[in-house]
């Protein structure tokens, strides 16, 4: 018996590794090769390709498919039809599996439904991407950015909440500094 959860019209391929608690829903698919960690939720007609590394209490909503080359860190939420690319120029008629371009999602980022992440970025720590963005390029850690192609609107807590010009968070208390264009938090 597993230690996860698996719904029967899911197809989970032998050689891949998913943590315990994790919860993988109807129609998705994990490929061979792909690492998912504890305490996931996996939501219906996911697609999660070969080699893909998934962080431990991650929710990946309906619709989403993480391509090779993806790489969520813990903690991070992926909305409902969110789309990762992995080939910045692709053709139907040209192969280009060896110019896969690394994403790398750091810990506590949120990517908002229907946003677009073109391969080759990093979005950094507790990012937030809205609804329908699409990112071009990298997002610094807190930043909150929509649009398309994206551009900064603020700066978003650990705890996900807009953050006023003080820099501390009116929900959580915690306090943040802006240095060389970074936010941080503060000791």
């Amino acid at each position: 018996m597993s230690d996860y959860f698996v719904h029967e019209s899911s197809c989970v391929d032998e050689g891949c590794t998913i943590g315990a608690g994790t919860k993988i829903w109807h129609f998705s698919h994990i490929m061979p090769g792909a690492v998912i960690g504890e305490n996931c939720n996996i939501g219906q007609n996911v697609f999660i390709d070969r080699d893909v590394h998934i962080g431990n209490r991650c929710k990946i909503q309906n619709n989403v498919s993480v391509y090779n080359g993806v790489q969520l860190e813990d903690d991070i939420f992926c909305g409902p039809s969110c789309v990762f690319t992995n080939v910045y120029n692709p053709r139907a008629a040209i192969e280009r599996k060896n110019e896969f371009l690394k994403t790398l999602v750091k810990q506590g980022a949120t990517i908002g439904a229907n946003a677009t992440i073109v391969c080759g970025v990093t979005l950094g720590e507790y990012c937030f991407i809205g609804a329908g963005a699409v990112v071009t390029k990298n997002v610094p850690p807190y930043a909150c950015v929509v649009g398309n192609p994206t551009r900064q609107i603020g700066w978003r807590c650990a705890c996900g909440e807009n953050l006023p010009k003080t820099l501390q968070c009116a929900r959580c208390g915690l306090r943040y500094q802006l240095s060389n264009h970074q936010l941080e938090k503060c000791l």
